[in-house]
């Protein structure tokens, strides 16, 4: 008798499906199915993820979907990410403005201060007064270099210029003295009129100086001790910029407003722990590990990580249909990174680099919510659909399938939301840990830090290699090597950073260095990658050392990274570990563990597993299908 089984792996970005065919009790043949996973991990939307899957492999297998006998799916836990800033101190500075821009191509070079005028009311200005002429798009280059000197011949005195269009080489080519220029303001009528106004323009290469420093800042407007302390963060927004514009009103009254971090609460099995996000992340994952065993984690009420955690709180429930009182967080992993914070006051949407703790929150799940999605697939497919087991242990079934591995075993499952860990000894024994971080907060993280405007990017960044376009006929690679090409790349990728993928180049909209973006890139997979790797194996240790394990065998969506295994392998090398990617059923490489371990628990239920007996599945390209990562 023939019977169909499928096992799903519902992980925060990806649903894995193993289908296998069956015959008493004898596993004939296998295929797989991956899709995006629809909605949050563990709830009523995932079923869209789960039914593609399922057709998916069961095109493969060459059936409809109603031929199946029986579906097993894995106990989904979600894992939210989120930042939970330090000290947010938010400065308005009333009737005042600041503009750090930024063009491609200021123009003329040096620092002047002046009281802003428009071009058309300058005949009527104060001779005796220094000016900063705004030059609106309605003055063409010509126009306005013309115009300019003929003030200049006339005895005023001109220090910088502020204009709306492209054009300010043109201009300063046309000057009879250098001035510092910036242009490309479009929002040209913002800026306020006859106040005092700071312009500064560095040479190609550099970054201003003058206006990165507060004691700069305050030389130009005369500012006393107080309002010096209050445009610090108008001289960070403005570090690394070529140029910039600094105006401020003399009547312009400055409020504050600290929105405090706050407080991590812990509560262990046997006592409560707090830690301040403001001691950083080290001191937050001290506290989790002094923990244990974590019944539930809250944030003190007014602070920004008690907001973060009670948003993660509030999600669950209303995409469970549970009150939020039933939703317990069981993990943190917390990570400092720096993220930009918009300057408030600001004309032209400025922001400087504050220090910020990531915080992965592992929710806990309840079995009743699980048994309801089954229940709705089994009622969609019209298929008898049960709750196969937690993911660490089916991993580990279907790490069993890579040629070569025996008991004891130990397994690293690193996903797109979370990192598990399962130790299962010769005896039969195993211990299971499932920990919050991995793939998507390497994302948020890059996407922060870096201050991508999209995912997408972010994404490409932590998947693929880079490399710099320097002409439209070589790159150069991040590891230093050049590739010449006989035909010209396309005009878009000239200059710019670009992600090196199987089936093309993404051009990285940023203005950072290859050399920045690497960097960020690597530390952020160190400290999270990484030290949750070390945390999984500590916790499943059972000497609390990691001297004890002697391989570690990696799978899920992350393992694929293409810099990932050597990292890991140069950390474990320490412990005397050896780590290596998992090769599932001995074609689907580190993807497909949970999946393939929920069909063959079912053998093993049967009294039928034999891994080594096993068939492989059809297509052993199917492997990489999917990408590198969940």
């Amino acid at each position: 008798m023939i019977t169909y089984v499928a096992g799903i792996d519902i992980g925060n970005a990806t649903t894995e499906t193993a289908l296998g065919k069956i015959q008493d009790g004898r596993l004939l043949r296998c295929t797989s199915g991956i899709t995006k996973t629809t909605g949050i991990k563990g709830t009523k939307d995932n079923l869209y993820g789960m039914i593609n899957s399922l057709k998916e492999a069961c095109a493969d297998m060459d059936i409809p979907l109603s031929s199946l006998d029986l579906i097993r799916i894995n106990e989904a836990t979600p894992v939210i990410g989120d930042f939970a800033m330090e000290t947010i101190t938010q400065t308005v500075i009333t009737e005042s403005a600041m503009i750090g821009h930024n063009p491609d191509t200021p123009g003329g070079l040096g620092l002047g201060i002046g009281y802003t005028v428009f071009l058309e009311d300058l005949p009527a200005a104060d001779k005796q007064k220094p000016h900063i002429v705004i030059i609106s798009e309605e003055h063409d280059f010509i126009t306005a270099a013309r115009e300019v000197n003929l003030a200049i011949e006339d005895g005023y005195s001109i220090k910088g210029l502020i204009v709306q269009n492209d054009d300010g080489v043109l201009i300063c080519n046309r000057l009879s003295e250098t001035l510092p220029i910036v242009d490309e303001v479009s929002l040209i009528d913002k800026v306020p009129v006859d106040y005092l106004c700071a312009v500064e323009v560095a040479r190609p290469g550099a970054s201003i100086d003058f206006l990165t420093n507060p004691y700069g800042i305050a030389t130009a407007f005369s500012l006393s001790s107080a309002e010096t302390k209050h445009v610090i963060h108008i001289a960070k927004a403005l570090i690394g910029n070529r140029s910039a514009v600094v105006i401020k009103t003399p009547s312009g009254s400055i409020h504050e407003r600290i929105i405090p971090a706050g407080e991590i609460i812990i509560d262990g099995q046997r006592q409560q722990y707090r830690v301040n996000v403001d001691d950083g992340a080290q001191k937050i994952m001290d506290q989790v590990k002094r923990a244990g065993s974590i019944r539930d984690v809250h944030g003190s009420s007014g602070t920004n990580v008690g907001g973060m955690l009670e948003s993660v709180r509030k999600k669950m429930a209303q995409v469970t249909d549970t009150p939020e009182d039933s939703i317990f967080i069981q993990d943190l992993m917390a990570v400092d990174t720096l993220v930009p914070q918009n300057v408030i006051g600001s004309l032209a949407n400025e922001f400087y680099m504050e220090k910020s703790v990531g915080i992965a929150a592992m929710v806990k799940t309840q079995k009743l919510h699980m048994q309801h999605l089954a229940a709705l697939l089994e009622e969609t497919v019209g298929c008898p659909t049960e709750i196969g087991g937690v993911e660490g242990d089916m991993a580990v079934l279907g790490t069993l399938t890579t040629p070569g591995s025996g008991t004891p075993i130990l397994v690293v499952d690193i996903g797109a939301g979370s990192t598990d860990s399962c130790y299962l000894h010769s005896d039969g024994q195993k211990k299971t840990i499932h920990l919050a971080g991995a793939g998507n907060m390497v994302t948020e993280l890059i996407q922060a830090e870096l201050g991508l405007s999209s995912r997408e990017e972010a994404e490409a960044i932590k998947k693929y290699p880079l490399a710099r376009a320097e002409s439209l006929f070589h790159l150069r690679h991040e590891d230093g090597s050049v590739e010449f090409f006989k035909e010209p790349l396309h005009s878009d990728f000239f200059a710019k950073l670009l992600s090196i993928q199987p089936d093309g180049y993404l051009p990285i909209n940023t203005r950072h260095s290859l050399e920045k973006v690497r960097s960020v890139r690597r530390e952020i997979k160190r400290k999270v990658f990484v030290n949750n790797v070390l945390r999984a194996l500590l916790k499943v240790s059972a000497t609390g050392t990691l001297h004890e394990f002697e391989h570690v065998v990696l799978v899920g969506g992350s393992s694929l990274d293409f810099e990932l295994p050597n990292m890991l392998t140069d950390v474990l090398a320490y412990y005397g570990i050896t780590s290596g990617k998992g090769n599932i059923r001995g074609c689907m490489g580190p993807r497909n563990a949970v999946a393939s371990g929920l069909l063959y628990a079912f053998l093993q239920k049967e009294e039928a597993f034999d891994r080594k007996s096993s068939p492989q599945p059809d297509g052993a390209a199917k492997a990489q299908k999917g990408g590198g990562h969940e």
